[in-house]
């Protein structure tokens, strides 16, 4: 029969573990629940299992000896301690109980430094929201703010359910970006470091072939023995121009002026700048209906959801809609004030606000305009992955053939 090594919590916060005889996980954790205590992991023994450790700063380690983590907290941290504390207060502990359970299975310092804060705020009588309150940078108003309305409704291990869930939406789209512009990116690197190769060392090996026929030389072979003889010669002055330009651009685009100048000429590039556009509204649309859905009053939620957008562009027309809804005004002609939603979001928050579910409508918009962005991606990087093959290749070409014509030039002359 497999043998399962397990971590578990016991009711008064003290963290158990052991091996267990078992066919299956499932098994071993009817087991474990059986007995009073809260199952954090299980997972086949190996040798030097037992004597392992479990982190709550990041992903969870294996038991067995590992190194220790190091930085400051992370999102991916946070994102880890609060789905561990949803599980243990889901199944009963209290709160600063678990907390403890999280200090001890912590590996990385600044995260069990964070929990030790916390443990201490608690202890000391602050609601958890107000604990979070005093962390505001890390864990920010949303995440605050869920929390609140979790502690104002008692259903805390709901609404941490609902933060990791919501948490790991937005982690699993912006991976999805990264993950489909990583080929584009690798092949333009590769355009770059052609070009480079070609005009840098390729063609001044020609120089000497070409040198004293000069305008007998085709001029497209000129013009590329020229790019190549001044790349060669000034190369290096051209890249140190290029990156301290790039280094002065990166400056001013980070001051509030360049940063908007960049954003809002972003959202009227072709394809990307509507695809920027309706992730940005995403985001604000899960936030919205994700406060809404825990009992948060519509306008603090709407000032919390405006804040989750980056764009200050978008971020400054969205803002105008708190004050028509706090003179009264209705969400949907708030929506429409902005100009900012298209008629599909309208009707959906329309039909919330006529049967009181604005928050699902909103969550709802939020998965349509999530699968847009995800179909838009890919279909935008299907046409330009072939595209930038095509330029590459045409570059390159062009090169060779002005070589091949200078030395068919030359020949014409020997002739």
């Amino acid at each position: 029969m497999p043998e399962f090594a397990w971590r578990a919590a016991s009711p008064d916060g003290q963290l158990v573990q052991g091996q267990s005889d078992a066919p299956s996980v499932d098994t071993v954790l009817g087991q474990l629940r059986q007995r009073g205590l809260t199952p954090i992991r299980v997972e086949p023994s190996t040798p030097g299992m037992a004597g392992g450790s479990l982190g709550a700063g990041g992903a969870l380690p294996r038991f067995g000896r590992r190194r220790a983590p190091s930085g400051p907290v992370k999102a991916v941290d946070v994102r880890a301690l609060t789905s561990e504390l949803s599980i243990m207060l889901r199944a009963g502990l209290a709160l600063d109980n678990a907390l403890r359970v999280l200090i001890e299975m912590s590996v990385k310092p600044s995260v069990k430094t964070l929990l030790e804060e916390l443990l201490a705020d608690v202890k000391g009588g602050a609601p958890f929201s107000r604990a979070l309150n005093q962390r505001r940078e890390l864990f920010g108003d949303f995440y605050i703010n869920m929390v609140r309305s979790g502690e104002a409704s008692g259903q805390m291990s709901q609404v941490l359910e609902r933060l990791v869930a919501h948490m790991e939406r937005l982690r699993q789209l912006r991976e999805d970006v990264i993950s489909a512009t990583l080929y584009p990116a690798i092949l333009l690197c590769v355009a770059l470091l052609s070009l480079v190769v070609m005009l840098g060392f390729v063609v001044p090996q020609f120089e000497k072939l070409f040198h004293d026929m000069g305008d007998a030389l085709p001029l497209p072979t000129r013009v590329i023995m020229t790019l190549g003889t001044g790349f060669r010669d000034y190369g290096l002055w051209i890249g140190l121009a290029v990156v301290a330009l790039g280094w002065l651009t990166a400056r001013w685009l980070a001051t509030p002026a360049g940063r908007t100048w960049w954003q809002s000429r972003l959202l009227t590039v072709p394809v990307i700048g509507r695809l920027l556009y309706q992730y940005q509204l995403a985001l604000f649309a899960r936030a919205l209906g994700t406060l809404l859905a825990n009992g948060v009053p519509l306008l603090t939620a709407l000032h919390i959801a405006t804040e989750t957008v980056d764009n200050v562009n978008l971020r400054a027309a969205l803002g105008k809609m708190a004050p028509i809804v706090k003179e009264g005004g209705r969400m949907v002609r708030a929506m429409q004030a902005t100009q900012a939603f298209e008629p599909l979001a309208v009707n959906l928050v329309r039909v919330g606000e006529e049967t009181g579910r604005i928050g699902p409508m909103m969550n709802e918009l939020a998965e349509v305009l999530d699968r847009n962005v995800t179909t838009g991606i890919k279909r935008s990087l299907t046409l330009l992955e072939p595209a930038m093959i095509l330029v590459l290749g045409m570059m390159i070409a062009v090169i060779i053939v002005s070589i091949l014509l200078g030395i068919l030039s030359i020949n014409d002359l020997a002739k």
